[in-house]
């Protein structure tokens, strides 16, 4: 049987991963520092967490949300009290286009409305309604446009009132730092406006922190940088450092009713164990605090790359603009100076996302790499 060919490969095949570095099946050692996606947020086999999920996978790995499983409380109330989310609730799910999904399906029943807002070069997922959601028509098929989406540009609240002012909307869902986008981000202004504007019309305000959460901005979430409070708050990527679980937040004003949400294998036992890891190493080490003054030392470091002309994003979600597409570049960053970055859908764009754990030492490595392989393209 061959495997579906959706994916774009690069000829390499990590087999371990240590902290921030990841080794081939030949033992050559590459430094993570894109953590696949944002998931890795606290260094690849880190000790407690492998601990955790072991311990637990030998006690008991799976049963269903139709029993108790006091796991789920115990990671709901270190959840809410590292992210001061406290008031809210939690709803288990597997990934974050599941939690997107899960979040505007909940936004339709509370509204009875169908109807969603979201921005030009949003990224919400690849499941139904998620990808309908997503500014991206090649990866939406005939199905998903079949839902009511309405896509309009960052930061112009005319624009969002114009729209909210027709009374069919359930929803408005935005990434407070565009992670496939390309790392632009809404403004503070824009988002407290939105927010006031959500309220007025009776529509939810969502924020999709599947990529910015568990403290890659700085914060724990990217939207506590602009003082508002969404209806429901979505994550996932960097909550079981690779272990799949997603989940949304829900605003205690929103009422929960049996069967309105459910899944078979959101919030099982191991998948708890790897989230409660997570977040006692985010504690125990002050990854938030680190985050910020990693992203400080970054940011001095690159300014001395002269074709760098543009530093996007916040705290260890970081975006490096050049005038140039980045293709050729990460290709002999990974082939010849063996560190993994990313790419968006801005070509010009090398995306920056390690593990939380990373120190300076890992940046000065990775400076150095990158001002070699600008000058050997």
């Amino acid at each position: 049987m061959k495997l579906f060919d959706v994916y774009p490969l690069y000829n390499t095949t990590p087999v371990k991963g240590e902290g921030l570095y990841i080794y081939d099946e030949q033992g050559i050692k590459y430094l993570d520092l894109y953590g696949g996606h944002a998931v890795i947020s606290i260094g690849h086999s880190h000790p407690h967490y492998v601990k955790m999920i072991s311990d637990q996978v030998q006690a008991l790995g799976f049963y269903s949300n139709a029993v108790q499983n006091p796991l789920q409380q115990e990671l709901a109330d270190k959840l809410g009290a590292i992210s001061g989310c406290d008031d809210y609730n939690l709803f288990l799910c597997n990934s974050g286009a599941e939690a997107n999904e899960n979040a505007l399906k909940l936004a339709s029943f509370v509204t009875g409305k169908s109807r969603v807002i979201a921005f030009e070069n949003g990224f919400h997922g690849r499941t139904s309604a998620a990808v309908a959601a997503t500014d991206n028509k090649s990866i939406n098929a005939p199905l998903n446009n079949q839902h009511d989406v309405s896509f309009l540009p960052l930061n112009q609240l005319h624009s969002l009132d114009y729209e909210l002012v027709k009374g069919d909307v359930c929803a408005v869902i935005i990434e407070p730092i565009q992670g496939v986008g390309g790392l632009d981000e809404p403004t503070t202004e824009f988002l407290q406006g939105a927010q006031e504007l959500c309220k007025k019309h009776g529509v939810l305000f969502i924020l999709d922190e599947v990529q910015s959460g568990y403290g890659r901005s700085g914060k724990f979430f990217a939207f506590q940088h602009h003082n508002i409070k969404p209806d429901i708050i979505s994550m996932a990527k960097g909550m079981g450092n690779g272990f799949p679980i997603g989940g949304i937040l829900v605003h205690p004003s929103i009422e929960a009713k049996y069967g309105m949400l459910g899944t078979t294998f959101g919030g099982n036992h191991l998948a708890c164990a790897a989230g409660i890891a997570v977040l006692d190493v985010i504690k125990e080490q002050n990854l938030m605090h680190h985050a910020q003054e990693i992203s400080a030392y970054f940011t001095a470091q690159v300014k001395s790359i002269p074709q760098v002309k543009q530093i996007k994003g916040r705290g260890l979600m970081a975006g490096l603009e050049f005038d140039f597409e980045v293709g050729e570049l990460r290709k002999k960053l990974i082939y010849e100076k063996r560190i993994f970055t990313g790419g968006s859908s801005n070509k010009k764009l090398l995306r920056i996302l390690p593990p939380l754990t990373i120190q300076k030492e890992h940046i000065d490595v990775f400076i150095g790499a990158l001002k070699e392989a600008l000058e050997e393209i």
